[in-house]
């Protein structure tokens, strides 16, 4: 406990400190002096010296002792040009992810284009193809909606028998923000879709030159041209000045520095697009188009690839929810590898095709155990076991990988894949 001179100290000095204040910095510092020395060890280092400055620098950054949360790369490519980087998710809080840290995949680098010279094209079975500026769509209504990204690819290394070491790499391909731009069918209602168009395809500006098929009901239903991203516009790495998004659509889809539309009555599927886009199921039937990404959770504090510091006592288990089809219902907690399950906490209301923080008070005791969450969706669909996932999928299935995420607890606090551990 303070002593209660010294809190009086404390007070007094704050008198003085105050009084001061409007002498100038040299008499501000000469209170702080005569307060910490009132007060002993009990005012920090930071109390004792001038800040920095307003605007430093100009586009504010995150404290220095933050410096490593930051996007990883993949070591699992040949070139940076065509690679991707992985989401901090174990150091985020909430839903939202920073636009510095949202995850990147390019298949050929990042394009620098000026929105003064770019131009979006909407052509094919149309009534009136029409070219856009950018200051064409500014000019159209716009809205905001917060929305989750994930690539398909997203987990992958789970399927396999080296799981990722960490939640950073084994679910780091996923991001959610503030998304600002004008519908697809507000634009699709000004060129005038011919009744016989039922597909469109989506081109890139990026020497790639990527394109995706996109399903008219999807145009016409929530797709978005972005220029926005958490108040401010797109960062270059997510497609400035403008892209596609199809919220829900696994990420590639979400066509960047998109360029051209054009409408068809059928995909624009190339023979590897088209298998990419049909996936055979054990029983020898076929899945096609399987665009959506279904519901997913993950604890993300203790998570894999961090520790549980401070030995046992209470923790507290939190973690993201999400899904392609629509809101979060509900996320169940397992602390005993999935032998019972405790229904978490929500914040806030779910959104649609938006991530879900969820929060589960938990007394750790010190002994090893497994933790993992479990989401269900507004569908009534229940995220699976990786075992009852590759039953269903096989062995051959590469993406879409939504399984349950086990984290394996150690004696000593360490948090490790369980998968890692033959689980």
């Amino acid at each position: 406990m303070t002593k209660a001179e010294d809190v009086g100290g404390i007070d007094r000095g704050r008198r003085r400190l105050i009084a001061g204040a409007a002498l100038g910095g040299s008499s501000v510092l000469m209170a702080r002096t005569a307060m910490a020395q009132a007060a002993g060890p009990l005012v920090p280092q930071s109390m004792l010296e001038q800040g920095q400055p307003v605007v430093t620098p100009p586009y504010g950054v995150p404290s220095k002792f933050e410096k490593d949360v930051v996007r990883r790369p993949t070591d699992g490519t040949p070139t940076d040009l065509s690679s991707w980087s992985f989401t901090p998710l174990q150091d985020l809080h909430g839903i939202i992810t920073p636009n510095g840290l949202f995850y990147e995949r390019h298949h050929n680098g990042v394009p620098t284009i000026d929105p003064d010279q770019h131009k979006l094209m909407i052509h094919g079975l149309v009534e009136r193809p029409l070219v856009f500026t950018m200051n064409d769509l500014m000019r159209f209504p716009a809205v905001s909606v917060i929305h989750f990204l994930e690539c398909s690819g997203n987990s992958l290394s789970e399927y396999g028998s080296k799981p990722a070491a960490n939640v950073q790499t084994s679910h780091g391909l996923l991001s959610c923000v503030e998304w600002t731009g004008v519908r697809l069918s507000t634009l699709l209602d000004a060129v005038g879709v011919k009744p016989e168009g039922k597909w469109i395809l989506a081109e890139g500006a990026d020497a790639a030159a990527m394109t995706r098929s996109i399903p008219m009901e999807k145009a016409l239903d929530d797709a978005l041209i972005a220029f926005g991203q958490n108040g401010e516009a797109l960062r270059p790495e997510q497609g400035y000045p403008v892209r596609l998004l199809l919220p829900g659509f696994e990420g590639n889809m979400s066509i960047k520095w998109l360029r051209r539309l054009k409408v068809g009555d059928q995909p624009f599927m190339t023979r590897e697009e088209t298998s990419k886009y049909t996936d055979l199921m054990p029983d020898g039937k076929a899945r096609q188009f399987t665009f959506t990404m279904q519901a997913k959770s993950v604890i993300t504090s203790p998570a894999a690839g961090g520790m549980i510091e401070g030995g046992p006592g209470p923790v507290q288990i939190s973690g993201i929810a999400w899904s392609g089809a629509g809101r979060v219902k509900k996320v169940d907690v397992s602390v005993d590898g999935g032998r019972s399950w405790s229904e978490a906490t929500l914040d806030g209301e779910p959104l649609p095709k938006a991530l879900t923080r969820f929060r589960l008070p938990w007394r750790w005791d010190g002994s090893p155990t497994v933790i993992a969450s479990r989401v269900t969706d507004e569908t009534g669909y229940v995220q699976p076991t990786r075992k009852d996932l590759i039953s269903e999928r096989g062995n051959a299935y590469t993406y879409h990988y939504n399984a349950i995420a086990p984290w394996k607890i150690g004696q000593n606090g360490e948090v490790t894949n369980a998968y890692a551990a033959g689980a």
